[in-house]
């Protein structure tokens, strides 16, 4: 409109034609009002609040946004919240069209729902116009807000795990040493103070002096690392849109959890891109930070799994024992056997990435059906070279509960 305004006055002084200026006049005036009434200066409170801050994938959430108006009155404002990439709006809206006077608040609620990830809220659009649509105020509000969506926990039954050595604090994995517990262990021979439920009669009764005492097996608990691969390759896709990479993840948090709940320290790392590691702990607290960061896990291209050879101490001892979570491939074998001969205790969870695949599929033609078995033979092959190499493997393909599989690679041990 301004341009318009100018070619008119510019044509009226060019060809001294005064009906052309007076053309200009109403666009001049319009211009002149809508410049005195512009919006003023925006003086705006924004508050955030989220009715969870964690949450699982799927749940709904319900935000709610408060604008407070604490300068003049704005006759048309527009806000829009910024929702964070990968979230949806199922309820309510995050757009507002409204009047605020002095003083008054404007609050926008809605719902929304989202998949396994950390989402951060970064701020507020706000719009305001006046009557004549001339000026126009626009400025970003910068309000924060964090809503993580964990993987899902399943409950499940206590894993077998046996490390070289375990910590001084009671458990449940067996410490290879006599002393309280309920396995038996061996005999010694009897001490003052020893309880005469130990006393083993049958054997002292062949012995020509003192007594034979039962003794048992001591419990305790263990370090245990968790090794979730975030490799590239390992993000396999059935054909009705599933993830493995969400089944490797939702097996990490279970496993965590029970790994946890029996009173172990438990740390986490994931290798993808680069090694994220949650540092060994205990409890409650430490299950959240696992939880956390397996809420931020993302497949990504880098080779560094042949640099889990040269594993920290003071991350996990070499006594410890690691859990790997994959769909281990034929280059993975020397790293396993490697981090074997350094003493920790392997355990690895192979994902069947072919049964995964193919329970996604109508139906198989021939030149399927053969890559299908040649890929399984493949993989039996490396299972079975990781079991000879004192591996325990675990094959799942997340058709079965996740303990029944570990105890099926507890039998096959």
């Amino acid at each position: 409109m301004g341009g318009l305004m100018y070619l008119l006055v510019v044509a009226a002084l060019a060809t001294r034609n005064g009906a052309l200026l007076a053309l200009a006049i109403p666009l001049a005036v319009y211009l002149g009002a809508g410049t005195l009434f512009a919006p003023p200066p925006l003086r705006l409170h924004v508050e955030r609040a989220l009715s969870v801050e964690r949450a699982r994938p799927g749940d709904p959430v319900i935000v709610i946004l408060r604008v407070v108006n604490m300068g003049e009155r704005l006759e048309e404002i527009t806000i829009r919240d910024e929702l964070p990439a990968g979230m949806r709006c199922v309820a309510g809206t995050w757009r507002l069209l409204t009047t605020l006077e002095r003083g008054e608040a404007a609050e926008l609620r809605y719902t929304v729902e989202a998949g396994r990830g950390l989402y951060r809220f970064s701020g507020v659009q706000v719009c305001v116009d006046e009557s004549l649509g001339v000026a126009q105020r626009r400025e970003r509000l910068t309000v924060g807000g964090n809503l993580f969506v964990l993987p899902p926990v399943r409950r499940m039954a206590r894993v077998a795990i046996r490390p070289r050595g375990t910590r001084v604090y009671a458990g449940f994995i067996p410490a290879r040493r006599g002393g309280p517990g309920v396995s038996f262990f061996g005999l010694r021979g009897y001490q003052p103070g020893d309880p005469l439920r130990w006393i083993n009669w049958r054997v002292s009764a062949r012995l020509r002096e003192g007594l034979a005492v039962n003794q048992f097996e001591q419990e305790r608990v263990a370090d245990v690392g968790i090794i979730l691969d975030t490799r590239l390759r390992s993000e396999v896709h059935a054909p009705d849109g599933a993830s493995l990479f969400e089944r490797a993840v939702d097996a990490a948090a279970s496993l965590a959890d029970r790994f946890l709940s029996d009173g172990n320290r438990v740390g986490l790392l994931m290798y993808g891109t680069q090694f994220d590691w949650t540092f060994p702990g205990y409890g409650k607290v430490q299950r959240e930070r696992i939880l956390q960061s397996l809420a931020r896990a993302r497949p990504g291209e880098s080779k560094v799994f042949e640099r889990l050879e040269r594993l920290p101490q003071q991350l996990l001892p070499p006594n410890a024992q690691l859990v790997f979570v994959s769909p281990l491939q034929e280059d993975d074998y020397a790293v396993l056997v490697h981090l074997r001969a350094r003493g920790y205790a392997v355990l690895a969870l192979c994902l069947d990435a072919v049964a995964f695949e193919l329970a996604g599929l109508d139906a198989l033609d021939a030149t399927t059906a053969l890559a299908a078995r040649l890929a399984r033979v493949e993989r039996d092959l490396l299972l079975n070279k990781l079991r000879q190499a004192g591996v325990q493997v675990a094959d799942w393909d997340g058709s079965q509960p996740l303990d029944l599989a570990l105890r099926a690679g507890e039998v096959r041990r």
